[in-house]
């Protein structure tokens, strides 16, 4: 069952045209790539993995569910098994009370996650001996002082590559990055780890950051853990997959286009994009430095609501970032009641009317209204709302210093550019270097669109908004490598209103049998056809179905809150 190619046209839709590869100088960089791809195989420990036959030699041409391999294969222990699909906040409590030891639930993950690896490929960099050293530590303080380190004690937190680990080679997925290696922890990293938690294993990413895929020049792409032939996403992608197996507790992920959204509705978990300023990203690599347009926030990728809560409210109210980061605020994170159902106001978009999601979305969202009419909730339509003003806006914001930052961290690789990459820098007018004052336009139509959705949320009393994450379940991967994810205007709607968006699973998973493509629909547009040419049905099977709740600026708890609610009437 062969991956699609990519769009005939696509090259047409080109709009960049400074292309900084350089061959030759390439090849000079290709031992310290195979350096850094001998030192990940290394430390994907040979103890910790199944035999190579039982590994399909072609999980990319077809279609295998690792996640259900996991749950099944004899390599992994029961206790493994009931160690790793145990809730974060279920294992924080085990651990404080000594029913499982820090040390064996590191080496429980640390083990299932070795093996998520050979099948997905979702991490860049193993240190397991590291890890558990740390959990050594933890569970001598533990037996000693009679209590835990933090509220995150023992659990085993993975991390997106690009957050800066000091001492270890963070690259971003930047090839030129190779040579980086902090000195420092990020702001995160220092956070999460006074509160208790333990490291082991940092994943995947694309190059440049910008796909909705997980694919470079360093270690390659990723798989999805349900359907091999899938994109876990970007640019978080080795979070999300590592989460969905069952790889880590918790994991970090970052977002500015839908990088922590995409993954986790790709992958079937629970993903938070929290407004700006909540979770740190100093220390981190990317090319957004000093760009205030349209931020990256950081947040966590979970099984679970209740796991969101934890990570939030732990990392919020004892971790206390702005300590070390002055652009965190110091506002603590709020204890929000779970509403009544009859009490909530949901609207949903069915479609933002600039590109049609494919049939598994639109069969979700109708059980989706299903489930929340019969428990009370007052469902009404979400009506289009300046989407194409959001969608050019925030691209333009994305590429307004002309590529300049990206290009110059390609430059001195001279790594050749990624299909996706060369989409990303042909967003809005590609290399136009904007000025102050244009920039300035920019933010000025950001916060127009703010003021108008904020109008929508309080004089139509509706307190949260249901979406598409995508246009379809997690896009199939082209011949070529790349998964063909070119329209995100389903996510970065909610980057440039700053809103808190959770995502969340809906239990149900694409069925070529249900989900037949429409093929009387006549395409918007050039991407609109794109993306409805790329839902070949057969392709999908098994993809979860995910979508977002948005509320208003800086009512993340009330989303979280509301979430819980999502998460018992689904299920």
């Amino acid at each position: 069952m062969p991956a699609t190619g990519a769009p005939a046209n696509i090259e047409s839709l080109y709009t960049f045209k400074d292309d900084v590869s350089d061959p030759k100088l390439f090849e000079t960089w290709k031992p310290k790539i195979q350096a850094y791809r001998d030192a990940l195989d290394k430390n994907t420990l040979a103890e910790y993995r199944v035999p190579e036959p039982e590994v399909p030699k072609d999980l990319d041409a077809k279609i295998f569910d690792t996640v259900e391999f996991l749950s099944t294969t004899k390599a992994l222990t029961d206790k493994e098994k009931e160690i790793t699909t145990t809730s974060a906040s279920d294992l924080a409590a085990k651990i404080a009370s000594k029913e499982y030891s820090s040390v064996e639930v590191l080496k429980a993950f640390a083990h299932r996650a070795v093996i998520l690896q050979q099948f997905t490929n979702f991490a860049m960099d193993f240190f397991i001996h590291e890890g558990l050293k740390r959990a050594e530590e933890l569970d001598a303080y533990l037996a000693k002082e009679g209590k835990t380190v933090g509220p995150l004690h023992g659990l085993p937190i993975s991390l997106k590559e690009q957050i800066g680990y000091a001492g270890k080679i963070t690259n971003g997925g930047w090839v030129a990055w190779l040579d980086n290696i902090p000195k420092d922890d990020a702001t995160t990293i220092k956070t999460l780890r006074k509160l208790g938690a333990t490291f082991f294993v940092r994943t995947n990413q694309p190059q440049t950051l910008m796909h909705l895929d997980s694919n470079n020049n360093i270690i390659g792409r990723s798989r999805n853990p349900h359907n091999s032939l899938l994109t876990p996403g970007g640019s978080s992608g080795g979070e999300g997959a590592c989460v969905a197996g069952r790889g880590s507790a918790i994991g970090v992920g970052t977002d500015i286009g839908g990088s922590i959204r995409g993954p986790a509705a790709f992958s079937g978990c629970y993903g938070l994009r929290p407004t700006s300023r909540r979770i740190s990203c100093l220390g981190g690599v990317s090319s957004g430095k000093g760009q205030e347009s349209v931020v990256a926030v950081a947040g966590p990728i979970t099984n679970s609501v209740a796991d969101i809560d934890l990570f939030m409210k732990s990392y919020i109210n004892e971790g206390k970032p702005w300590d070390d980061d002055p652009w965190c605020i110091p506002v603590l994170w709020r204890e929000v009641p779970e509403p009544s159902p009859k009490d909530v106001t949901v609207a949903i978009m069915y479609d933002d009317g600039l590109v049609k999601p494919h049939p598994p979305i639109a069969r979700g969202l109708e059980f989706v209204e299903s489930k929340l009419k019969a428990a009370g909730v007052n469902v009404v339509k979400f009506d289009p709302l300046d989407i194409q003003e959001a969608y050019d806006v925030v691209h333009e914001m994305y590429t307004c210093d002309g590529n300049y930052a990206q290009r110059e961290m390609l430059r001195p690789s001279g790594e050749p550019l990624l299909p996706l990459t060369k989409w990303a820098l042909s967003f809005a007018n590609g290399d136009k270097m904007y000025n102050v004052t244009e920039n300035r336009e920019l933010n000025y139509r950001r916060d127009a669109l703010r003021k108008k959705y904020l109008d929508y949320f309080t004089k139509e009393k509706v307190d949260f908004i249901i979406s598409p994450t995508y246009v379809g379940c997690a896009p199939v991967c082209i011949n070529d490598g790349e998964a063909g994810a070119y329209y995100w205007g389903y996510t970065t709607l909610f980057n440039i209103l700053d809103l808190p968006t959770l995502v969340f699973p809906t239990g149900l998973k694409q069925d070529p049998k249900l989900d037949v493509k429409d093929t009387t629909y006549t395409p918007r547009s050039a991407i609109d056809k794109i993306e409805q040419d790329k839902y070949i049905p057969e392709l999908f099977e098994g993809a979860p179905i995910c979508f977002q709740l948005s509320a208003r600026r800086y009512f993340d708890e009330e989303v979280v809150a509301f979430g819980k609610v999502i998460e018992k009437i689904i299920n």
